[in-house]
């Protein structure tokens, strides 16, 4: 057999019927995917951008279904709020896309040409058919709207979520939302599984697989009961002595256990672990011991002074307060409206 000559291996080249691997790489030059079939071919098939080019988009061929309904270009413009002019140019874009004459023009109205019949009753399939893709999305839509999954580290939870989800009800009356509350390590958890559609932590940093945006700023104290000898100190604790000290403290994996770690460089061992921050609370107004919260779970024990603050010095106790969600996943529907009234009622 002869030896192919340097231009059929050029077009070999070119059109990837030589080598292995050629068939997906001509294809992917020339616009066209590959299907793979069950025997292991490839079959070269049109991409989107493709078919893209070549199809009308859905505004003209609803333009020319409405001139075949109404049998006038002018009426057909006005049914869609469009000017004749504009539908005339529409229809003549349309015709040198397909290089295909759909309509007769005369004084009397616009008739279809015999190709332009043909492409009408492609033309309504088509509009047929992404109503329905429309339909179907809407449904989709709706179905997310019903509801809304919502994880939130304690803190904010209990202090903070119930008055944006009050704001979030007058929004949307007919969305049906759910709460779960835990600590920031639990929250990552739900919305990685699922569980959760958008999540609020007060963590230091952001669990993997997470995208985050900073809806405010908290401060962590420290209070004690009014007989505890920390409360009738006239200087500063410093904060070596605040870790040497046993506290009432959240479990591990709590934000509030987290940047009070972090900030300190460790911590003794606890005098109590508890895992909510109304049992911390609570058990420092009882007298068991100094606690470290976040001001915003306090305000009321303060000012009725069950409990008082304790100064520290040389230890920063902000923390940034997160709204989480999935990676890639931007909140969309009920969670997008609720990530929104976060930031207008947030502490700065």
């Amino acid at each position: 057999m002869a030896s192919p000559s340097p231009e059929q291996r050029a077009a070999d080249r070119g059109t990837g019927t030589a080598g292995s691997g050629g068939d997906a790489a001509g294809a992917r030059r020339t616009g066209a995917a590959t299907h793979e079939n069950g025997d292991g071919t490839g079959t070269p098939r049109p991409t989107g951008g493709v078919l893209a080019h070549r199809v009308p988009d859905l505004g003209a061929l609803e333009l020319l279904l409405a001139v075949a309904r109404r049998g006038s270009l002018g009426a057909a413009a006005r049914d869609l709020g469009i000017t004749q002019p504009a539908a005339s140019s529409r229809i003549r874009s349309m015709e040198r896309q397909l290089g295909l004459t759909l309509l007769d023009r005369s004084p009397r109205g616009s008739r279809l040409t015999d190709a332009g019949a043909l492409v009408t009753d492609w033309a309504r399939r088509v509009v047929e058919a992404a109503e329905a893709f429309d339909a179907g999305a809407q449904a989709l839509r709706d179905r997310r709207d019903s509801r809304l999954r919502v994880a939130a580290s304690m803190t904010i939870a209990e202090y903070l979520l119930p008055g944006w989800l009050i704001a979030l009800r007058a929004r949307r009356p007919d969305t049906a939302v759910s709460l779960h509350a835990g600590n920031s390590t639990a929250v990552a958890e739900r919305l990685l599984t699922g569980a959760a559609d958008l999540g609020f932590v007060e963590g230091l940093t952001v669990p993997a697989g997470l995208d985050s945006a900073v809806i405010g700023h908290d401060r962590l104290i420290v209070v004690t009961a009014p007989g505890h000898p920390w409360s009738l100190r006239r200087r500063p604790l410093r904060a070596a002595e605040l870790a040497a000290t046993p506290l009432i403290l959240r479990e591990k994996g709590s934000g509030t256990r987290q940047v009070l770690d972090a900030a300190l460089g460790g911590l003794a061992r606890p005098l109590l672990e508890l895992s909510s921050t109304t049992a911390v609370k609570a058990s420092a107004v009882s007298g068991a011991g100094p606690a470290v919260l976040s001001e915003l779970a306090v305000g009321e024990e303060l000012s009725l002074r069950r409990l008082v603050t304790v100064p520290v010095e040389g230890v920063d106790l902000r923390r940034a307060l997160r709204a989480v969600w999935p990676s890639g996943h931007r909140p969309a529907g009920p969670a997008r409206d609720l990530l929104a009234l976060t930031r207008c009622g947030t502490p700065g």
